[in-house]
C-alpha cells in the first residue's frame, strides 16, 4: 500500500458513479448507495489497524460520495452508516458496525468470531442496539487498480453443443496435486499451473465451472463447530475474488492472480464459468452478523417478511431482494465486471429460482431476467440456472427463458433410478437420453439447454453413489441430519468399503455405466472433479464444511483409477469426434434421408422397435439407435454434416440378457466401440440379427455399418 502521511480530514465532492472505490492515479473516489442512512463515513485503516474516519458529505440520488486525494491501491477501508435503528420496521443502521463496501474489488482479513460482538443468538435482544465496535473483528475492503497485461487473451467461445463442463473447487482440485509446487496448491496460481492444465486438457473438457470464488466468510454456527464453509456458498463480496485462494496476499494481489489464471485457462482452450450466489448473503437471518448490506440499507437489500424477519427461500436465513432497482444494479454491475474486467466466460446461478421471485411466486419474466436479456455484455456469455430454491413452488426445471440453460435435475434423478434398478418408465429414460425435448423444445430451445449431470458438488461422488445407500455426515457436526436423504444410490451389497472382489468389480462397472450414459446423451454433460478417477468422500453427501482430504481430490491413483481416467478420456474424445452425440437440434423420430432410417430409433431386447404401448413400461434394457446421416447441423461453410451411426445398448438388470441387433435398413453389420463390462475392446463385427449376450449392468456401444 502506498504510504499516506496524514489522511485527509474532508473529502472533495467526488462523483456518485461508479459505485465503490475508484482510483484515478492521484486519489480515490468513494461512492455507496444508502437510502435511509443519515450519515456515512469512509473509514481508512493503517497497517497497524488504526482507523481514520472521513465523512462523505455529498449525496446524489441516495448515493453518498466523496473523493480523497493520495489514497492509492492497497488502501484498506470500510464504511459506517448511521441512521434509525428499529428492527421491527427493518431499519438496522448502526454506526458501531464497520461495513464492507458492496462494490469492493478485493477483501482483506477474516471474520473473527468474538463472542463479545457476535455472541450466540439466544443471548441477544434483537431490539437493543449493539454499540460495541465491530471493526477489529470484520474484513476490510481494499482499493484496487484494475490494470492488467492481458496481451492476447483468446476467449475459446466454445459452442454450447460442443461444451463439456468440469465442476471444480479451486482449493480442492489443487490442494494435493503432486505436480503443483506446495506454495501454489489451493490457489488460483495453482489452477493455472501447467500440471493442472495438463490434466484438464488431456481429459478433454472444454470449460471449468468454478465453485464460488466471490469473497465469502464462514457462518458463525459453523465456526463454533470448529469447521469452515469450504464450498463458499456464503458470499459477502460480489466483485472480489476470494482472498483465501490467493498466493499473492489479500491487499489486491488476489485480483491479478485471478486474471492470470483466467488467461492461462484460455490459452489452454478452456472457458471459465463462475458459480455465483446472488440469492443470499453471508449475513444470515436477523440473528446474524452485520457485515455489509444489513448495515447499509437492510430494507433495500433483503426480502423482509414483516420488517424484522427475513424471507428464506434459500435455506440460509435470508434472500436478496431482486425486485429492488439498487439490488438489480448491484447484480448486473457485478456480472458485467467479471466479464469485462476478469474475462470470465459465463455463470452458473445458484438457486436461480429465488432471483425470479416476486414476493412469493416464481416469475420467469421477472425484472432480473429482463435485465439479463437486454444486456449486451451478460447476454452474450454462457448462462446456467440451478432451476430451484428452497421455497414453495421453487422447482422450475424447464421453465427458464430461452436464453438460459439449466441444470437438469430430472436427468440426474432418472439416470440414477435407471442404474440402481428402480426401473423408471421407458418414456422418462427416452426423454432424458435424447436431450429432454419435453422440457426445452416448446419454447424454441435446443438439446444443449439441458445441462446433464449425475453428480455435483452437492451429494455423493460417483464412486460413493454406487457404494453407499445412506449418508454418513457425522463429521459435519450436525448429528447426520444435514444433507439429503433422497440419494437414489445403491451399495451393491455392502455399505461402504469392502474387500469383496465381486462387489468391487460391480461398483467399478457401474461408475463406467454412469459415465458412458452421461457422455453419450444429448445435451451438455457436466463432470465433477475427481469422478473421472473414482474420488470418494467416504459417504459424506454434504461436505460443505470439510476443508480436508474428505473434499480434496487425491492424485495418488490405484491401477483401476488410472484405467477409469483412460476410459473417461476415451468417452470425451468419442463425443468430440462424433457430432451425432453433440446435436444442435432435437431428434424428430422420422426418416431424414433416402435410406428411410429415422434419425432416432428405440429398440427392446428382441431387436424390434418399441411400440406406443411400450413407453409406459419399466425401463431395464434399452437400445438407442442414433443416425449420423443427417444430424440437422451445418459446418462453418454451410455444408451438411454427416457422421457415423451408432447403437447404444443400456442394460440395468442384475442378470445377463440377450439383445438382438436391428437389421436392414438400420445396419447390415455392427462394430464394437466400447463395452463397460470388459477390460479390452472386442475385435469382431456381429451381423445384424445376431443376438448378443449382454452382461449384467452394462453399456454397449456399437457402430452401425450399412
Amino acid at each position: 500500500m502506498a504510504h499516506v502521511t496524514g489522511y485527509p480530514t474532508r473529502t472533495w465532492p467526488g462523483r456518485p458513479f461508479p459505485l465503490g472505490a475508484t482510483w484515478d492515479g492521484e486519489g480515490t473516489n468513494f461512492a455507496v448507495f444508502s437510502d435511509g442512512a443519515e450519515a456515512v463515513d469512509v473509514c481508512l485503516f493503517d497497517e497497524d489497524g488504526t482507523e481514520h474516519r472521513v465523512p462523505l458529505e455529498e449525496t446524489t440520488n441516495k448515493v453518498w460520495h466523496g473523493y480523497l486525494p493520495r489514497i492509492a491501491p492497497g488502501q484498506r477501508y470500510g464504511f459506517r452508516a448511521d441512521g434509525p435503528f428499529d428492527p421491527a420496521s427493518g431499519a438496522r443502521w448502526n454506526a458501531s458496525k464497520l461495513l464492507l463496501d458492496p462494490y469492493a474489488r478485493a477483501v482483506s482479513g477474516a471474520l473473527v468470531l468474538d463472542d463479545a460482538i457476535f455472541g450466540h443468538p439466544r443471548d441477544r435482544d434483537d431490539d437493543v442496539q449493539d454499540h460495541r465496535d465491530s471493526a477489529p473483528f470484520v474484513p476490510r475492503s481494499v482499493v484496487v487498480h484494475d490494470a492488467f497485461p492481458w496481451g492476447e487473451d483468446p476467449r475459446p467461445q466454445t459452442p454450447w453443443a460442443d461444451t463439456v463442463i468440469y465442476e471444480l473447487h479451486v482449493r480442492g482440485f489443487t490442494a494435493q496435486h503432486p505436480g503443483i509446487p506446495p506454495d501454489l496448491r489451493g490457489t488460483y496460481a495453482g489452477l493455472a499451473h501447467p500440471a493442472a492444465l495438463d490434466h484438464l486438457v488431456q481429459l478433454g473438457v472444454t470449460a471449468v465451472e468454478l465453485m464460488p470464488v466471490h469473497h465469502y466468510v464462514t457462518e458463525p454456527a459453523v465456526t463454533r463447530r470448529g469447521l469452515t464453509n469450504y464450498w463458499g456458498y456464503n458470499s459477502l463480496g460480489y466483485f472480489a475474488p476470494h482472498a483465501g485462494y490467493s498466493s499473492s496476499g489479500d491487499t489486491g494481489g488476489q485480483v491479478g492472480e485471478f486474471k492470470a489464471m483466467v488467461r492461462a485457462l484460455h490459452h489452454a482452450g478452456l472457458e471459465v464459468i463462475l458459480d455465483v450466489v446472488y440469492n443470499h448473503t453471508a449475513e444470515g437471518d436477523e440473528t446474524g452478523p452485520t457485515l455489509a448490506f444489513r448495515g447499509i440499507d437492510n430494507p433495500a437489500y433483503y426480502k423482509l417478511v414483516d420488517g424484522r424477519r427475513y424471507a428464506n427461500y434459500t435455506g440460509t436465513g435470508n434472500t436478496l431482494n431482486g425486485r429492488d432497482p439498487h439490488v438489480l444494479q448491484l447484480i448486473m454491475d457485478s456480472l458485467r465486471y467479471w466479464v469485462t474486467e476478469m474475462h470470465v466466460d459465463g455463470f452458473r446461478f445458484d438457486l436461480a429460482s429465488s432471483l425470479a421471485r416476486s414476493f412469493h411466486a416464481v416469475d420467469r419474466l421477472s425484472a432480473f431476467f429482463d435485465l439479463i436479456q437486454q444486456d449486451p455484455v451478460v447476454s452474450a456469455v454462457k448462462l446456467i440456472a440451478e432451476p430451484w430454491d428452497a421455497g414453495e413452488g421453487g422447482y422450475q426445471v424447464g421453465q427458464f427463458p430461452p436464453l438460459w440453460t439449466e441444470w437438469n435435475g430430472k436427468y440426474r434423478d432418472c439416470v440414477r433410478d435407471f442404474w440402481r434398478g428402480a426401473a423408471p418408465p421407458l418414456a422418462e429414460v427416452g426423454y432424458r437420453l435424447s436431450g429432454s425435448s419435453d422440457l426445452y423444445q416448446d419454447d424454441g430451445r435446443h438439446p444443449y439447454a439441458s445441462i446433464n449431470f449425475v453428480t455435483a458438488h452437492d451429494g455423493f461422488t460417483l464412486r460413493d453413489l454406487v457404494s453407499y445407500e445412506q449418508k454418513h455426515n457425522d463429521a459435519n457436526g450436525e448429528g447426520n441430519r444435514d444433507g439429503t436423504d433422497d440419494n437414489r444410490s445403491q451399495n451393491l451389497g455392502v455399505e461402504g468399503p469392502t474387500s469383496d472382489a465381486a462387489i468391487v468389480e460391480d461398483r467399478q462397472r457401474m461408475v463406467r455405466n454412469l459415465l458412458a450414459t452421461l457422455l453419450l446423451s444429448s445435451g451438455v454433460p457436466m463432470l465433477v472433479a475427481g469422478d473421472e478417477i473414482g474420488r470418494t468422500q467416504d459417504g459424506n453427501n454434504n461436505a460443505y464444511c470439510q476443508d480436508s482430504p474428505v473434499s480434496w481430490v487425491s492424485w495418488d491413483l490405484e491401477p483401476w483409477q488410472g484405467d477409469l481416467l483412460s476410459f473417461t478420456r476415451r468417452l470425451i474424445h468419442l463425443r468430440r469426434e462424433h457430432p451425432v452425440f453433440r446435436r444442435r437440434a432435437f431428434f424428430t423420430g422420422r426418416p431424414s434421408h433416402g435410406a428411410g432410417v429415422k434419425d432416432l430409433g428405440w429398440f427392446g431386447p428382441s431387436g424390434e422397435e418399441l411400440t406406443d404401448a411400450d413407453w409406459s413400461r419399466p425401463a431395464v434394457t434399452l437400445g438407442v439407435f442414433v443416425d449420423g446421416e443427417e444430424i440437422h447441423s451445418r459446418g462453418p461453410r454451410g455444408e451438411r454434416i454427416v457422421d457415423d451411426s451408432f447403437l447404444l445398448i443400456l442394460h440395468a438388470g442384475a442378470s445377463p440378457t440377450g439383445f438382438t441387433l436391428p437389421g436392414v435398413p438400420w445396419a447390415k453389420t455392427y462394430e464394437y466401440v466400447l463395452d463397460t463390462a470388459v477390460a479390452e475392446e472386442r475385435g469382431f463385427r456381429p451381423e445384424a440379427g445376431t443376438t448378443l449376450d449382454i452382461s449384467p449392468r452394462s453399456v454397449l456401444l456399437l457402430r452401425a455399418l450399412r
